[in-house]
């Protein structure tokens, strides 16, 4: 996410790190090298000027170069402009009234359907809600069959006339349904096309006047940069919409989109795509892209994702496992398949402060514990449950079973013997020990 744009900043920000005295010079070539970055990654020439035109301002006001640490507060400057700029605090759903309508507008391409489907899994899992999913792309029955795959797949039910070829009529019996049967939300996916045309936006135009929606949102590929505003702009003029999605974050973005859509059409972004998983979706908070963009992680969503995989009994439960020493294999795989569940490694990645940077060239696969599982479901559970009765006979017998190698076995078993003694370690208050034993590896 915005790796090209990281590493630009970076390098345009480290002469005002401390490496080397702060001049008017310096931080004027500074912020032309910000503004240069700010183009390749595809943000308006306008907004680009105009942003650092405000740091310089503000840098020169707080009077940065007599400060003990320019680089640090030119570094916090750019941070806080750049948060304005995505549009400053987060904003939720209105999901006001006993049916709350939500259209969902967009070019074709754009992943309108998939996210219709990832906002009714967020609603339905996160925000208790009962949503009622509703297919009125009347021109590809393929996109009416996508819908209620995502449907079933996610357990939510989808409202499609197959043999009905007028949308607005459609979206009026969907919302009549819905408020019949106990839906809360309806979330409308709609028709997209190539490109903007005058027959596309009449349609919506006419289905938002029908349905009267408490959110209109317009979906965006962020791929598509500048365009991607553009696009954004001619939505935002025939339907007023009150709300940005930015999807395919996880793909290579130049992050243009997401920097600049606020600007343009003065609405905020609301929720962000980041996979192809019915659960990768996130609110958009513009405060948390900055700190990514420069390279600062995002600790706070990485805990947000792990409190939503903790389980208090089975924490205690492990508790209990380590304290009397039984901490097995088993016991590893769940907190593997616990970790799977928070989402995209390299995206998980890149919320660690530093650790973006260190695995920018680094592929790391979505099936990374794929050799694991396999290694540990080879085994018996006996050995599960006490690994180290596992001489080189069985690790041969494993490493056959799970196709992997005796290596890969013995390195897992290391692994899990270094996760034993630090777990075992932190449960005993060895917390001094533990920091000492870091010191030392160091």
């Amino acid at each position: 996410m915005f790796n090209n744009l990281s590493d630009k900043l970076d390098k345009a920000l480290h002469v005002l790190k401390g490496h080397g005295s702060i001049t008017e010079v310096n931080v004027a070539e500074t912020l032309k090298e910000v503004r240069r970055a700010l183009l390749d990654a595809d943000v308006n020439f306008k907004i680009a000027k105009d942003f650092t035109n405000r740091i310089k301002e503000k840098a020169l006001g707080q009077n940065v170069l007599t400060t003990l640490q320019p680089g640090q507060l030119m570094v916090k400057i750019v941070k806080d402009e750049l948060t304005e700029l995505m549009g400053g605090d987060a904003e939720g759903l209105n999901l006001s009234g006993t049916t709350s309508v939500i259209l969902m507008s967009g070019l074709q391409g754009s992943g309108k359907t998939t996210f219709s489907g990832k906002l009714a899994n967020y609603l339905k899992n996160k925000k208790s809600k009962k949503p009622l999913l509703v297919a009125c792309d009347v021109y590809r029955p393929a996109a009416i069959d996508q819908l209620h795959i995502v449907g079933e797949q996610i357990g939510v039910e989808v409202f499609s006339d197959k043999g009905n070829n007028d949308p607005v009529a459609i979206s009026q019996a969907a919302v009549e349904h819905a408020k019949a049967n106990g839906f809360n939300v309806v979330i409308i996916d709609t028709a997209g096309r190539l490109a903007v045309d005058e027959a596309m936006m009449a349609e919506i135009s006419n289905i938002h006047k029908a349905i009267q929606p408490q959110e209109t949102l317009f979906v965006v590929d962020s791929m598509t940069g500048q365009d991607a505003v553009n696009t954004a702009k001619a939505f935002n003029d025939i339907l007023n919409f009150d709300g940005v999605i930015l999807t395919k974050l996880d793909g290579d973005t130049r992050g243009g989109a997401a920097i600049s859509i606020k600007s343009v059409v003065d609405k905020p972004i609301k929720f962000i795509g980041t996979g192809e998983k019915m659960e990768a979706i996130d609110v958009f908070y513009p405060s948390r892209m900055a700190d990514r963009i420069l390279g600062m992680g995002d600790v706070v969503s990485l805990v947000e994702r792990a409190q939503e995989q903790f389980d208090e009994e089975e924490a205690r439960k492990l508790q209990k496992k380590i304290a009397k020493n039984q901490f097995g294999l088993d016991d590893f795989l769940k907190q593997i398949q616990q970790i799977k569940k928070m989402g995209n490694m390299k995206d998980l990645m890149g919320m660690i402060p530093g650790a973006g940077k260190m695995m920018k060239d680094v592929d790391i696969d979505d099936d990374a514990f794929k050799g694991i599982e396999a290694i540990i479901h080879s085994m018996t559970p006996k050995e599960r449950t006490n690994p180290s009765i596992i001489n080189a006979s069985r690790k041969k017998r494993i490493g056959s079973g799970s196709g992997t190698s005796v290596q890969q076995v013995n390195q897992l078993l290391k692994q899990f013997n270094q996760m034993s003694k630090m777990m075992k370690m932190m449960q005993g208050g060895g917390g001094k020990k533990m920091m000492q034993m870091m010191k030392g590896m160091q």
